[in-house]
């Protein structure tokens, strides 16, 4: 199981154009079993962890960051095909010849040379279990009634580093293949109307599942403090709230 988390923060400064503007992205550090994990905070859907001298960036996207500052991926990984999630443009600028992108059947259509992961699948990349958890919405839905999110189109994520298994949800409500997860000691769970889960949402899953430390992410507008509230009498269960709209 995980050891403990320290929070800090970093500093990139990154140049648009002829204007420089400073961008400020936390960052925590996780002691694992196999080394410490540093996760960076981009911001909506955006990550990226380093463990041992491996860079993963998860669901780049440059509208929040420039990716010519940041460093280049040994492993990327993408949820599902929607703009803010899959940027070709942020992924071949951090994208080498030795880059392994792990992606959806869909995004595959965008992304050319990756490997396609369905729901349920299990692979082990650079030496990281990888087991992929089915997103999508149930309850939130299009004025055509179609879902947000389709079942069987995006992915969620479970990488497991050593002793400490970290669940990165995607674009999904509390789904019932959510709510069976074990043994997750680290969970990224969306939080934004109408798109992804209410707090009651977020709450209902983590109660069910029961992550060590839960951070909500792509979280909009949505007040983190209702999930706060909600979820103050669940001692096992730790908030964390980042820069994360």
């Amino acid at each position: 199981m995980m050891k403990s988390i320290i929070p800090v923060t970093i500093f990139l400064f990154i140049t648009m154009g002829s204007a420089v503007t400073k961008n400020t992205f936390e960052k925590d550090t996780v002691a694992t079993s196999i080394g410490d994990l540093e996760i960076t905070f981009i911001r909506h859907a955006t990550l990226m962890f380093v463990i041992n001298g491996t860079v993963i960036h998860i669901d780049p996207w440059s509208d929040l960051a420039d990716y010519t500052k940041l460093p280049d991926a040994d492993l990327i990984l993408i949820t599902h095909h929607h703009s803010d999630h899959l940027d070709a443009a942020a992924v071949k600028e951090i994208r080498t010849d030795s880059t392994i992108v792990v992606l959806s059947e869909l995004c595959a259509q965008t992304i050319k040379g990756g490997i396609v992961m369905k729901s349920g699948d299990e692979k082990t990349v650079l030496n990281i279990p990888i087991i992929t958890v089915p997103a999508y919405n149930i309850e939130h839905k299009r004025d055509n009634g179609v879902p947000f999110h389709v079942k069987g189109e995006g992915n969620g994520y479970i990488l497991i580093f050593g002793d400490t298994r970290v669940y990165i949800a995607g674009d999904t409500e509390n789904t019932p293949e959510m709510k069976a997860l074990k043994d997750i000691d680290i969970a990224f769970l969306p939080m934004n109307l109408p798109y992804t889960m209410t707090p009651d949402m977020v709450a209902d899953a983590a109660k069910a599942f029961n992550p060590t430390i839960l951070y909500p992410y792509h979280f909009g507008d949505t007040n983190t403090s209702e999930l706060l509230e909600l979820l103050k009498d669940e001692p096992g269960i730790e908030v964390r709230i980042r820069n994360m709209p």
